[in-house]
């Protein structure tokens, strides 16, 4: 079921979303954690009976999110993984067979999967429930330019047939792989490599808490610092603040317990439902740059953060009265994301 065009973002979806499945007969929802988690925040008001399956990706599911859906619809979810890049499917659990929750199932007919690192410049194959990152071949592979952009294409292959998936995770001793991170959404605090999901579970796992992001923001010493970004239940009145010390708590790294954890009224999602982190990195860079700027006392201040093809995220500076572009320089030149005046 894809409810909209504009996917799960479009006006009145989920609170109408049992009654669409009524109206149409549904058989087959494809779905993601975080829509699930607002599907259970509302009552299923509908004979939901003609689904068969439900389809779940993206990212983890909890097992209490996956009982809670079961008991409240009668339908078990499969988990999965796919991606454009393989022509869609990877894997996914059996509809009828053994389901480890948390995990994308075993790997389809005719995909071979492996799990990568490289050692000492050598690219080799990861032991039974060692993490690296997924490569994937199978006939919905073409080991070619797989992008228009030929910079994308650079290293894109293991062993010329292998796709680089940029997704890390593990294989279990049955064969069932389990989703651990995205490479590029690793925060990287000084030597520490943080897994934001840790910081994703923790919040989730506090009843006022709906969805939640967590990233990297900008660190004029560490590099970056872990913070989060959440959506709250309706009718939730817990504060940013109350969620920082709820982490410290809850994240057991201590490295990776969010410096900063702020409420919004909604977390910007994909089509999907997903949390789009390339917006909360935005938000996060605007608000530090801002902070340091005014810490300076300098006259400007950040209006937009960029996505720029060849350097990434850029922030774009206004001038507010006199300054110098030195003094600005001096002040932005300590964190990694570079900026740029605005025209």
């Amino acid at each position: 079921m894809f409810p909209t065009p504009a996917g799960y973002r479009g006006e009145g979806v989920f609170d109408n979303f049992w009654k669409l499945i009524e109206r149409w007969k549904i058989t087959f929802i494809i779905t993601v954690p975080t829509a699930i988690s607002a599907l259970m925040q509302r009552p299923v008001n509908a004979d939901v009976s003609s689904v068969k399956t439900s389809f779940s990706g993206s990212a983890p599911l909890p097992l209490e999110l996956f009982k809670r859906f079961e008991a409240a619809t009668g339908v078990k979810i499969v988990e999965g993984y796919g991606l454009t890049e393989a022509t869609c499917l990877v894997s996914v659990n059996p509809v009828d067979g053994e389901k480890k929750v948390g995990s994308v199932g075993i790997r389809f007919p005719y995909t071979d999967v492996k799990i990568l690192k490289t050692v000492g410049g050598d690219v080799v194959d990861c032991a039974v429930d060692e993490v690296g990152e997924i490569c994937i071949a199978s006939p919905g592979v073409w080991a070619g330019n797989t992008y228009t952009e030929e910079d994308k294409n650079r290293d894109l292959y293991h062993y010329g047939k292998y796709l680089r998936t940029g997704d890390l995770g593990r294989i279990d001793a049955d064969g069932y792989m389990w989703i651990t991170g995205r490479a590029k959404d690793l925060i990287i605090r000084g030597g520490h490599n943080i897994d934001p999901a840790e910081i994703e579970e923790a919040l989730l796992a506090h009843k006022d808490v709906a969805f939640a992001g967590a990233i990297g923001q900008p660190d004029a010493h560490a590099g970056e610092l872990p913070c989060a970004y959440v959506e709250l239940v309706a009718g939730a009145t817990v504060t940013g603040a109350e969620l920082v010390e709820h982490c410290r708590v809850h994240v057991h790294e201590r490295a990776a317990q969010p410096k900063h954890v702020e409420v919004l009224a909604e977390l910007p999602k994909t089509a999907v439902g997903k949390v789009f982190k390339p917006d909360l990195r935005k938000r996060a860079i605007t608000r530090v740059y801002n902070a340091a700027l005014e810490e300076a006392k300098l006259n400007a201040q950040v209006i937009e953060v960029v996505d720029d093809k060849k350097r990434g995220l850029v922030a774009r500076v206004r001038r507010t009265g006199v300054v110098h572009d030195e003094e600005v320089g001096h002040v932005l030149g300590a964190f990694t994301r570079p900026w740029e005046w605005a025209a």
